[in-house]
């Protein structure tokens, strides 16, 4: 681990703490508050038509779906992003249930507050487990479902050799003391984003902000500890998806070393046979890299679902 610090430390220029600020500005000034269940967040909502609700996994937040969520509204859809608690702009309550389950819970609050009587379903990473507790919570409101880069058989999950740490307690506290603005571009280029022109330098740089904030990642640490797989979860996520009466597209960054398109991509493959499965140039975080290619399989989700 020490040696992977060391690399990743003596990798590019200083980041400029003024840009990313910029950055970050201008992404709070797209979106608005947003109170659900109790807890402060903030969403990015644009376009009309149909609703598109975008779940992020970690460690990320509605800012990975900046350049997606336009994309939707150019195609005529409603792009909705929210932050999960412990995450991006939202708060991070002290006392918050931070597993799949709670997070869950505060998404099905959240379209509750944005009014969605039904609305499409687009998950990536661990908001795949979140956003099928949504799911299952309220079968009737889901139109489609657009799956990337995310899990369905979570029974053992086993976290990629860069989240792993998180999980420890100690040597996830002195890993997450590791991840600077300087240290988080070249990691994300390991491990999310293969095209190095697709993100500037201070865009990647300012997920570590957007990680830390106010409680410099605590809360995050216990997303990371708050993963629930077990038996008993992925036999509700595995029913769900492949009893759905809605579209499903399985998109994949076919380059992702996180969450492999000929492991954790196989096995909707095999789940989901009829199911499109698009195999996209990218890592892990495709939506760096692909939005309007990744907009294109949403829009034919909602197409094939017809008309609200």
């Amino acid at each position: 681990m020490l040696s992977v610090e060391l690399r990743l430390k003596g990798s590019g220029l200083p980041m400029s703490k003024r840009q990313r600020s910029e950055i970050l500005e201008a992404h709070r000034s797209r979106g608005r508050l947003l109170v659900a269940g109790g807890v402060k967040s903030f969403v990015l909502d644009e376009g009309d038509g149909e609703p598109v609700v975008l779940v992020h996994g970690v460690p990320a937040s509605s800012f990975l779906y900046r350049k997606l969520v336009p994309e939707l509204a150019a195609r005529g859809l409603r792009g909705i992003a929210f932050d999960l608690p412990g995450m991006g702009f939202a708060e991070r309550p002290e006392n918050f249930d931070y597993s799949w389950s709670g997070l869950g819970r505060f998404a099905s609050a959240a379209v509750d507050e944005l009014g969605l009587e039904r609305f499409h379903l687009v998950v990536h990473d661990i908001g795949g487990p979140i956003g099928f507790e949504v799911g299952i919570a309220h079968p009737q409101r889901i139109r489609s479902l657009t799956v990337l880069n995310s899990l369905v058989e979570v029974h053992g999950f086993t976290k990629p050799w860069v989240m792993r740490p998180f999980g420890v307690r100690g040597i996830g506290e002195a890993w997450l003391a590791t991840m600077t603005p300087t240290t988080i571009v070249p990691l994300m280029h390991l491990i999310g984003v293969k095209d190095r022109k697709a993100s500037s330098r201070e865009e990647l740089a300012a997920y570590v902000d957007l990680l830390k904030r106010e409680d410099g990642g605590r809360a995050f640490l216990k997303v990371m500890r708050g993963f629930e797989t077990t038996a008993e979860k992925q036999r509700m996520y595995v029913d769900w998806v492949t009893r759905a009466g809605f579209p499903i597209e399985v998109v994949w960054g076919a380059d992702d070393p996180a969450l492999g398109v000929d492991t954790k991509g196989a096995v909707f493959r095999r789940l989901l046979p009829d199911a499109p499965f698009t195999e996209l140039p990218g890592k892990h975080f495709l939506q760096e890299e692909q939005p309007s290619a990744i907009a294109d399989r949403i829009a034919a989700a909602v197409s094939r679902a017809g008309p609200g």
